[in-house]
């Protein structure tokens, strides 16, 4: 069984390494996914999005801040079977505003510089999400898990 520090690692590097995510939320029961450029923190506790506030996902998630969020370095080849990981992070999101929205959105931009328009607009959200759980999934069933406590 792998050791939580090596998981932490892993997921770590997963991270790091990709620009896009899939968040999931829901209403009324029914499951909505998202593409999303994220950035996440160094000691994975906190990861973050920029949306329009006018979007499904951020009435979603503003109904119910419950979310769950996948990411993946597949490249839709054979060898993803073997080579791929996915993990599946499980938390609650919110918005965030005042000072700590812009030192946020430096760091956001230091991994997305093209998308500074975006994220400085007055109409998108930035969205904290605060991780409880990690469930990454490596040589296509192996499946380890890191719980944080908060």
């Amino acid at each position: 069984m792998a050791k939580a520090d090596d998981i932490r690692a892993q997921i770590a590097t997963l991270c790091a390494s990709q620009k896009l995510a899939v968040l999931c939320t829901h209403r009324e029961g029914q499951p909505y996914a998202s593409l999303v450029a994220f950035i996440a923190t160094e000691d994975l506790r906190h990861l973050y999005f920029i949306t329009p506030k006018t979007t499904r996902k951020f009435t979603n998630l503003s109904a119910d801040s419950r979310v769950s969020i996948l990411i993946n370095s597949s490249e839709n080849q054979e060898s993803d079977f073997h080579r791929a990981m996915a993990v599946t992070v499980v938390g609650n999101a919110l918005e965030i505003s005042g000072p700590k929205r812009e030192a946020l959105i430096a760091r956001y931009l230091d991994k997305h510089p093209y998308l500074e328009d975006f994220a400085k607009s007055p109409t998108c959200a930035l969205v904290e999400i605060a991780a409880k759980s990690y469930f990454l999934v490596k040589n296509f069933q192996n499946v380890m898990e890191l719980h944080l406590h908060q």
